[in-house]
Formats: C-alpha cells, sequence, structure tokens
C-alpha cells in the first residue's frame, strides 16, 4: 500500500514539473519569435554600418585617427565586457560561456570586469577579478538605453588611458538549435578596408570624412554593442525553449513509467485480494 501511494505522489510531481517546463518552454517561444526578428534585422543594419565604417577609415591617415582607433602599447590591462542570462534553466547556455571566460581569462593577464547579467557574475568573483560595473540583463528585449552606460565606461576606461583594449563575451545566435559564446574585440577598432569594392570610388562624404569621424565610429561602437545585446537575448531564449523541450518530454516519459509500474503494483493488490478472498470462501466451504 505504501509503495501505491509514494507511486501516486511521484507522479503528481512529475505532471505538476511537465506543466511547469511546458508553460516556460512556450514563454520562451513567444519570445524567441521577436528577439530573432529583432536580432537579424539588426544584423543587417550593423553589417552596413561597419562597410560604411570601412570606407572612411580607409580615408584616414595616421595622424588624423579617432581615439577609438589608437592603440595603447604602455598599458597590458584588458576591459572585457560579459553578457550573461539573469536566470538559469537554459542548458548548456551559461556552462558553454563560463567556459569561454575561463579561456580568455587564462590568455588575458590582467583583466578588469564589467558584468551585464547575474548568472556569470559569480564565476568572477571567484576568480578574485575587479569588476567595474554589474547590470542587470533583464527578462524583455534589450532596449538602446541599456547601451549608454556601458559605452561612457568604455570611453572612461579607454580613452581615459586606463586600459588598452576593450573585448566582450557574448553568444552568438546561429539557429535555434546553435548557439555559439565568442569573444570580440571592440576597441581599438581595427576596420580593414576592403580593397577590392569599387564603392568607395563613388561614396561622398559631407561635411568630410575628418568630420564625420569621431560620430560615425561612436555610433558604430554603439550599434555593436547594442547588437551582441540582442544576440545574447535570442539565444538565451532559444537554449531555454530547447532545454524546457527536453525537460517536458522527461517528465512525459517518468509518468508513463511510473504510470506502468502503478498499474502493476496496483493489479498485484487486487489479485492478492480476490486470491484471499478465494481463499477464505473455500475455508468456510469446507469447515
Amino acid at each position: 500500500m505504501a509503495n501505491i501511494l509514494s507511486l501516486k505522489r511521484r507522479i503528481q510531481t512529475a505532471q505538476n514539473v511537465s506543466k511547469t517546463t511546458k508553460a516556460m518552454q512556450m514563454i520562451a517561444t513567444s519570445k524567441l519569435k521577436r528577439a530573432q526578428d529583432a536580432a537579424l534585422s539588426s544584423r543587417e543594419y550593423v553589417e552596413k554600418l561597419t562597410r560604411i565604417t570601412k570606407n572612411i577609415t580607409s580615408e584616414i591617415d595616421e595622424k588624423n585617427k579617432s581615439g577609438y582607433m589608437k592603440t595603447n602599447p604602455n598599458i597590458n590591462t584588458a576591459l572585457v565586457i560579459v553578457l550573461s542570462p539573469d536566470k538559469g534553466l537554459c542548458g548548456g547556455f551559461v556552462t558553454n560561456l563560463t567556459k569561454e571566460l575561463l579561456s580568455q581569462d587564462g590568455i588575458l593577464k590582467n583583466v578588469k570586469y564589467l558584468t551585464v547579467g547575474k548568472k556569470l557574475e559569480g564565476t568572477i568573483v571567484r576568480l578574485d577579478k575587479q569588476i567595474l560595473a554589474s547590470f542587470p540583463f533583464g527578462t524583455t528585449l534589450p532596449l538602446f538605453d541599456a547601451v549608454y552606460p556601458i559605452a561612457k565606461i568604455i570611453d572612461d576606461e579607454f580613452l581615459g588611458g586606463k586600459v588598452s583594449e576593450v573585448k566582450i563575451l557574448y553568444n552568438h545566435f546561429l539557429t535555434v538549435f546553435t548557439q555559439i559564446p565568442k569573444v570580440q574585440t571592440l576597441l581599438p577598432i581595427n576596420i580593414e578596408a576592403d580593397r577590392e569594392s569599387k564603392s568607395k570610388e563613388f561614396a561622398l562624404f559631407e561635411p568630410d570624412v575628418k568630420s564625420i569621424l569621431p560620430s560615425i565610429l561612436k555610433h558604430y561602437l554603439e550599434m555593436n554593442i547594442h547588437q551582441f545585446l540582442l544576440e545574447s537575448y535570442a539565444s538565451e531564449q532559444a537554449a531555454r525553449m530547447i532545454a524546457m523541450k527536453n525537460a517536458t518530454e522527461n517528465a512525459q516519459d517518468i509518468i508513463e513509467d511510473l504510470k506502468l509500474e502503478y498499474n502493476k503494483q496496483r493489479q498485484e493488490k487486487i489479485t492478492n485480494e480476490i486470491l484471499d478472498i478465494g481463499s477464505g470462501a473455500s475455508f468456510l466451504m469446507y469447515d
């Protein structure tokens, strides 16, 4: 009897888990469509912005380079911006990010960190590294306003001569089933001009290239940061949707197994009761 009651409780628990994971799967699915559309449409804009920036930087000589393009050879400290989710339950998403973080920490000797999202903040603290600032990633589509405080810290550190380079760790969204952790160098901006492209011959800049350069590079930096936020958000929702789908299917398999075991024990109990009744009736008949 105790085993049957225990199985009923386990079946009920598994059913509750299945309902929860199914609900989380549906929420992630509803968020994924909007996130995917935003990331892919913004990616096209950033690619075109990069081509324009190539044309402009190819017209600039060494002495007219912007501060974003200059290296700081006397400084050996790097600033790494880490994008991670605030919540878990997204499969190996956080684990893959952590592996890439540890790999980069082994390569870079002197590192300062800026974290967006809580999941990797604890790992950086355990590494005993300096965290300049920490921002929540949020559970909704990242707005462009989230870029400004990050860009301000980057300006203070890089243009202020405190770090020699700025890198960002994020998840690149390839497909719903594939997200790859990547490390991208944000600063110094070093965009090689496409010498084979003929679009530069027909480019007209007003007022002039030297005047446009600071604002276009600032916009280029901000748009890239926003793009990385969108890519990370889309990757998080895709990973959570797949993880919750797998969890729901596993819970359903467990429920089926438990129901089979429950029915076996229930049938065995009924059979034993029938045998006991039959044995008692036979005893009374021949008594």
